[in-house]
């Protein structure tokens, strides 16, 4: 077996948002909010500005990572993604993310190993620059639409109430978890243990 050149990025781990405070505790920023719960649990923060994004260059349990909150807004996410993947040659199932989802109870997290869009704008945009869709990802439960015709864009920015805050900080919390079992290869292990 190769060793891997002492020091080479190994992992991009993703947190998806919308940049500007108006969106910091609305739904559609659960990535954002989990990532940098992640960060403060390990001393570091996300801050320098590369790709079009706010990035840090970490080593977590051994691993190099870049963390990364994409600057780009949701929907054009991709771009940012697949710009560090590309210049670090980080492949898709090494590039980690992290999104809300609205067909999830709020508190919820699921992990899945790769997927499609799911009608989720960020990782539509992230499957059409990275030209993949195996990619594992976190998906952050923020509650479905009160009613069917509630419009899901007035949903995903609205601020989340205090105790909805709360929940998704617990969750955030487990996704912490699994993010750190992923980083040494053990996607299974965090799915059993954290994915619900």
């Amino acid at each position: 077996m190769l060793f891997k050149k002492q020091g080479a990025i190994e992992y991009l781990v993703v947190g998806l948002g919308n940049p500007g405070t108006r969106y910091t505790v609305t739904r559609h920023n659960a990535g954002f909010l989990t990532i940098d719960l992640f960060a403060q649990e390990h001393s570091f923060r996300i801050d320098r500005l590369k790709f079009h994004a706010l990035i840090a260059d970490r080593s977590v349990r051994g691993h190099r990572c870049i963390f990364m909150k994409p600057q780009t807004f949701m929907n054009l996410s991709g771009e940012a993604v697949a710009e560090c993947a590309n210049f670090y040659k980080i492949p898709p199932e090494n590039v980690i993310v992290i999104f809300d989802d609205v067909s999830s109870e709020l508190g919820n997290v699921r992990i899945k190993r790769k997927g499609s869009a799911g009608g989720h704008n960020g990782i539509k945009s992230i499957i059409s620059s990275l030209g993949s869709q195996d990619f594992p990802r976190i998906k952050m439960g923020v509650g479905e639409r009160p009613h069917p015709d509630f419009d899901l864009a007035d949903w995903v920015l609205t601020p989340l109430k205090p105790d909805e805050l709360r929940a998704l900080r617990g969750a955030a919390d487990n996704a912490c978890k699994a993010i750190e079992l992923m980083l040494d290869g053990d996607i299974d292990e965090a799915m059993n243990r954290y994915s619900h």
